[in-house]
């Protein structure tokens, strides 16, 4: 039996355990992020996505992760604050996780493997890499660090069709 992302469950920013099922049926956005990088202003980005799409079943999902050269090393109730506070994020956020590596959280250890990088690699190479969901559960793509939210709209728009 072929694995989707409902088979996993992650830890809320506010500790709760939050059953991916909980989005059956919805097109999802999965990033991982970090406050002090030089791509957080995409926050902006992702999170006009998310305004404009909510409605239609389309959710942004926020993984803060510290991997990459420490540029997230604040605590859960510190990250929650600086998302909502500087850019206004509403969309769920999530516990801080590792996405590479031996403790790499299982859902980014499902993704990495579902949606390949550049010439197959496995490896998330920097904060802000994002994989886009289908409502069925099923990764279709990934994308770079460097690709705007809004560059992913008509990828948003084909699946939410």
């Amino acid at each position: 039996m072929s694995q989707s992302i409902y088979d996993f469950s992650c830890r809320a920013i506010n500790g709760d355990l939050k059953p991916m099922s909980d989005y059956k049926g919805k097109v999802l956005l999965i990033v991982n992020t970090a406050s002090n990088c030089g791509f957080t202003p995409q926050f902006e980005g992702l999170e006009q996505l998310y305004k404009q799409y909510k409605d239609k079943g389309f959710e942004v999902l926020g993984f803060p992760c510290n991997q990459f050269l420490k540029q997230e090393p604040g605590s859960d109730e510190e990250i929650q604050n600086f998302c909502s506070t500087r850019f206004s994020v509403s969309f769920p956020m999530f516990s801080k996780v590792d996405v590479n590596g031996p403790e790499a959280d299982p859902l980014y250890q499902f993704l990495r493997r579902e949606a390949k990088g550049l010439m197959g690699s496995t490896k998330i190479k920097w904060n802000f890499t994002k994989f886009l969901v289908n409502r069925n559960g099923e990764v279709v793509k990934r994308f770079a660090t460097a690709t705007k939210p809004e560059m992913i709209k008509n990828d948003i728009q084909s699946l939410l069709k």
